[in-house]
């Protein structure tokens, strides 16, 4: 059962990754397309979160889960630690979202 679902993470992490991938070629697009420039400041905000969310995302799933076919360790903590990252990766797509629908001014 828990392989199972560690299956299914997997493969929901590698499907957000490569859906970052469509996310930043639409962006590009729309830039270069639309009316903003790359100093647009809600543009260099979303690129700062959405840069430090790829390190949090390569940083905080894979680890994880390669250490739970590893003996010794405590799958429940693991756990937490998962359902932690969880939170806050969803935190950091909501404020690059927050970012793109509201397009606030900074400078």
């Amino acid at each position: 059962m828990l392989n199972e679902h560690l299956g299914l993470f997997r493969f929901v992490v590698r499907l957000a990754k490569h859906s970052g991938h469509v996310l930043v070629v639409t962006g590009i697009l729309l830039v270069w397309m639309g009316p903003w420039t790359w100093k647009t400041s809600w543009i260099d905000m979303t690129l700062l979160v959405m840069i430090s969310s790829l390190f949090f995302l390569a940083r905080a799933f894979s680890p994880s889960i390669r250490k739970f076919n590893e003996p010794g360790h405590n799958r429940e903590t693991l756990v937490q630690r998962l359902s932690r990252s969880i939170w806050t990766y969803i935190i950091l797509l909501l404020i690059m979202l927050w970012f793109m629908v509201t397009k606030p001014m900074f400078w």
